[in-house]
């Protein structure tokens, strides 16, 4: 089955674009009545307290480094910022608002709190709550558009985190705790080639869910430590990480996947039947699992 989308879908989706860029004043070189673009605006926006480093900026709104360069000198030229270096490392880079950086993204709030009554005014208020929920709607659902699942080093700084995340709330969900040394394969050092692959879930460049999957000559490859920040669940993340341990294990030849589960991980459980495993025998020792599941994997193509 292709992924492609439908030929009507795309021209929807371009139709909706045109339609918001318009109505927002995305197409103005003054945004809300200011002297700068909305690129402007929206990185200005982004600088709060007592500053942001650049790298977040450019992460959170996925613009090219030389474009974000452009845009703070045009900033820092306006007095609303100033960007200043690390003495301990050069490559960091933090920008700070002035007090008229500060006045000015607060002037920019109240002119984008105008702009958005001004679409709601004219709607009944039946309109006005199918708007606002269809655009939580859209928001989320290009927000999981956005997320990049990649492999990495099970011993990096963003895996440790996302496994310490993982680990606490096992220990609140479980109803004895949870201790990871007691479950099987506590040594994330296996998670790594030849013998497994460590995956990161990540969204504007922070990691929000991981995964990882052991390989084993003539025998099922075996999933375990998948993990979804509560922020995001809902958006499908989990089931792309699955996927992606899935085509990693069929990469390396495995007929099928197993993983086991506990009780109290509901949704995981149904996350795992809906595609397409089923429950099986108990197949190892994990003193945490309660369910057992398998899956036969299609052959890897080429």
């Amino acid at each position: 089955m292709s992924n492609e989308p439908e030929r009507e879908a795309v021209d929807t989706v371009r139709a909706f674009n045109r339609t918001v860029t318009s109505r927002i004043g995305a197409l103005q070189d003054h945004y809300l009545g200011s002297d700068r673009s909305l690129g402007s605006s929206r990185v200005l926006w982004e600088v709060s307290g007592d500053g942001v480093d650049v790298r977040a900026i450019r992460e959170r709104l996925e613009l090219d480094s030389g474009y974000l360069s452009r845009l703070l000198r045009s900033l820092e030229r306006e007095g609303l910022v100033t960007v200043v270096g690390s003495a301990a490392d050069s490559r960091v880079r933090t920008v700070q608002p002035t007090a008229a950086g500060r006045a000015e993204r607060a002037e920019l709030d109240r002119r984008s709190d105008e702009l958005a009554a001004s679409v709601l005014a004219p709607l009944s208020d039946g309109q006005r709550a199918r708007l606002v929920d269809a655009m939580g709607t859209v928001m989320r659902l290009l927000e999981a558009g956005l997320v990049q699942v990649e492999p990495a080093d099970a011993a990096s700084d963003d895996a440790r985190r996302c496994l310490a995340a993982y680990y606490a709330e096992l220990a609140r969900r479980f109803p004895g705790g949870f201790d990871p040394g007691r479950s099987l394969h506590p040594d994330t050092h296996e998670f790594a080639e030849p013998s497994g692959l460590f995956v990161l879930a990540r969204l504007h460049g922070r990691a929000i869910g991981c995964g990882a999957v052991l390989f084993h000559d003539d025998a099922p490859a075996y999933i375990k430590r998948m993990w979804v920040d509560d922020a995001v669940r809902g958006m499908g993340v989990g089931r792309r990480i699955l996927v992606a341990l899935e085509q990693a294990a069929r990469d390396h030849g495995a007929a099928s996947v197993t993983l086991e589960t506990n009780a109290s991980l509901t949704e995981a459980i149904a996350m795992y039947r809906a595609a397409g495993y089923v429950e099986v025998e108990p197949f190892n020792d994990e003193v945490y699992a309660d369910h057992w599941f398998e899956k036969p994997l299609a052959p890897a193509v080429g």
